[in-house]
């Protein structure tokens, strides 16, 4: 027989902080205590998880009307996958502060959506991205393909 009070709030698994180290660019430099020497520290980022509600709250931001080619006066709802991922990053991301006006200001922008975009470089902000998914429960599709093969 189930044990029904594992579903509750209270008894539920708490969402881990993952720590993430985004970018190389991003250090401080420390003195290691056993040689003496000094090395880079690199900044680890904090990326958290948002809830059900959340997540469809930024989807439904993202969601533009549309014509349907060829159809005057018909439109249908797409939703900007990349405006999505953009706020959904932003929203996941505990640590650095991507709303501080001073950090949006040294990189000129005046959002944290544009600020994770200025602050990473492509690569990076794609690498992040992915980051963000696994963070919130959305499997890879090379982790799915796996699981299928087996």
């Amino acid at each position: 027989m189930s044990n029904f009070s594992a579903f509750l709030a209270e008894n539920a698994a708490k969402q881990e902080v993952i720590k993430y180290v985004a970018s190389k660019r991003f250090f401080t430099m420390v003195k290691n205590e056993k040689t003496g020497k000094e090395e880079k520290k690199f900044e680890e980022w904090k990326i958290g998880c948002v809830t059900g509600e959340e997540d469809e709250r930024i989807r439904k931001s993202c969601i533009k009307r549309v014509q349907v080619p060829g159809k005057k006066n018909m439109f249908q709802p797409e939703t900007d996958i990349n405006e999505y991922m953009a706020k959904l990053a932003a929203k996941c991301t505990l640590y650095p502060d991507l709303n501080d006006a001073t950090l949006q200001q040294s990189y000129g922008v005046m959002s944290a959506e544009e600020l994770l975009r200025t602050m990473l470089t492509p690569g990076e902000y794609q690498d992040y991205l992915t980051k963000v998914q696994e963070a919130n429960g959305f499997n890879s599709m090379d982790e799915l393909v796996e699981q299928a093969k087996n």
